[in-house]
């Protein structure tokens, strides 16, 4: 069994979807690991992870929109010290997930044929989000 471990940082512009789907495909794939699984966890609490579509990029915006509308920025928070996209940002990271597992099989990512990771950005400035690779295989 074989272990490796590599960390990527994603520069971001503020809110929305940023694919990273090549980048963690040919850091998997030069591990030569044949067989295994492949976890992405997102080293923050407000951006997150989705495997979501690829193809049409008004998926992206219609999500953007969705999570827009039910942890709006002009809500009722308590915890506003850190901006008025702070809380929200916080709400859509706990609707969403900051861990993903992804099989590995003949060296490459199991995906379906529109799926894409994204890393989601939740905060309205630019940031560097640190994402984390674990790949555990044979």
């Amino acid at each position: 069994m074989k272990q490796a471990v590599h960390n990527l940082e994603i520069t971001t512009r503020g809110q929305g979807l940023y694919e990273f789907t090549s980048s963690i495909s040919q850091w998997t794939s030069g591990q030569q690991v044949q067989t295994g699984l492949l976890t992405v966890f997102c080293r923050h609490t407000s951006a997150s992870l989705l495997i979501q579509e690829n193809a049409d990029p008004t998926v992206r915006l219609d999500l953007k929109a969705y999570f827009d509308r039910i942890a709006p920025e002009d809500g009722a928070y308590e915890h506003d010290s850190e901006g008025p996209d702070d809380m929200p940002a916080h709400l859509k990271t706990a609707l969403t997930q900051v861990q993903l597992s992804i099989p590995v099989v003949k060296g490459a990512l199991v995906l379906g044929t529109w799926q894409g990771v994204y890393l989601f950005e939740h905060r309205v400035h630019p940031h560097r989000r640190e994402i984390v690779l674990h790949l555990v295989g044979e």
